[in-house]
């Protein structure tokens, strides 16, 4: 098939899964066109398959901010109408359905039909639609899709209950390329970070307050008052500043390490020994899942579509969201020398169900579903 995404190119989990998606397509003989306004972040064209469209953005004195949306509903008429695809696949709803719904109706004026798949991500749903100014457009552009999918089961009934969606939602999860998310040889970097074998535990984000980063410092905080560790603390955002001042506050600014955005994450993650994430809210988990794939437990909360990726007492455990106390007893349990080879090898395990192999098959039937539904012959 050829197949058009939409994502955001950034270091997000929808733009992550949206271009580890249109890869492993390509590698399946489908072309792949990314439709966004710069590469995305984990797209390598060593693929025949792959090819990318940037949006062209222009200002004008007439406005205050680029109109961004209609640039991409531009865009999508054109690549659609020449690169002759069959099937747009939408990653995060705004405004990423409302461009490609614009764009259906233009080309419907000269005889093109194009079936368009939305992909409901968290924050989408759970942050941006939830906003009145927002949730007419979200709603709308759902129900005009010719299919929709949601990443967990807690998102799609979290997006039936907040809005009046009439469109059937399919749950496919998240998925993780084992390939590249393995436990990789990095001794030499484990001894730099830890030279008196402390215990390395690890936290990537965005830094949003959603993700309750101070949580992670107080449950290190409890951590190392028990036994000597580490915190690696990867990525940045709003809440940085504050992370900083409470862990000088808290006197332990000395064993913690901010390494800002990285690329190549699964090299820190090999090397770690465990991962927290004690959000207020997560839609599915990527980061965690990309943890175990890398041999590492994890510390969760109970909320979102957590549930639905952990096994408490196999993965790691999950906890109430605030609840920092159980979750700084529960990691030192997992940290005990005797406790923690049996959680890594559960975490891996659990990790292998979600490896890319066993879902992409998922979206091709899916694209097959929604395309034969359109009436558009395969090319």
């Amino acid at each position: 098939m050829k197949i058009g995404i939409v994502c955001y190119p950034t270091f997000g989990g929808s733009g992550v899964v949206a271009t580890e998606l249109g890869i492993a397509l390509a590698k399946k003989g489908h072309k792949v066109h990314f439709i966004t306004y710069s590469q995305p972040t984990r797209l390598d064209f060593f693929n025949e398959n792959l090819f990318y469209h940037e949006v062209d953005i222009r200002t004008y004195p007439l406005f205050q901010y680029p109109p961004y949306e209609l640039a991409l509903a531009s865009t999508l008429v054109n690549v659609i109408q020449y690169e002759n695809l069959d099937l747009l696949h939408v990653h995060y709803a705004i405004p990423h359905a409302s461009a490609a719904y614009m764009a259906k109706q233009i080309l419907r004026t000269n005889g093109t039909e194009i079936p368009v798949i939305t992909t409901l991500h968290g924050t989408d749903i759970t942050l941006v639609g939830k906003d009145a100014s927002y949730e007419p457009v979200v709603t709308f552009s759902i129900n005009e899709s010719d299919g929709v999918t949601a990443v967990s089961n807690d998102l799609k009934e979290d997006t039936y209950k907040h809005f009046k969606i009439v469109k059937n939602i399919e749950v496919i999860p998240n998925f993780i390329d084992l390939e590249r998310f393995k436990k990789q040889k990095k001794d030499h970097f484990k001894t730099a970070i830890c030279p008196d074998g402390e215990k390395l535990v690890v936290h990537t984000s965005n830094f949003r307050k959603v993700k309750r980063v101070e949580d992670v410092v107080k449950i290190f905080r409890n951590i190392r008052n028990k036994t000597k560790a580490k915190l690696l603390l990867v990525g940045d955002g709003p809440e940085r500043n504050n992370i900083e001042n409470l862990s000088r506050d808290l006197e332990i600014c000395d064993d913690v390490r901010f390494l800002g955005k990285l690329e190549a994450v699964e090299e820190v993650l090999s090397v770690a020994d465990l991962f927290l994430m004690p959000s207020e809210k997560e839609s599915f988990g990527l980061a965690a899942l990309e943890a175990m794939a890398c041999q590492v437990p994890v510390i969760s909360t109970n909320t979102g579509g957590l549930p639905e990726l952990m096994i408490d007492g196999q993965t790691g455990y999950m906890s109430d969201v605030g609840d920092i106390e159980n979750m700084s007893v529960n990691a030192l349990k997992i940290l005990s020398n005797e406790n923690l080879p049996s959680f890594k090898a559960g975490a891996l395990a659990r990790a292998k169900e979600f490896d890319v192999h066993n879902i992409l098959h998922l979206y091709e039937d899916y694209y097959q579903e929604i395309t034969e539904k359109s009436h558009k012959p395969i090319t």
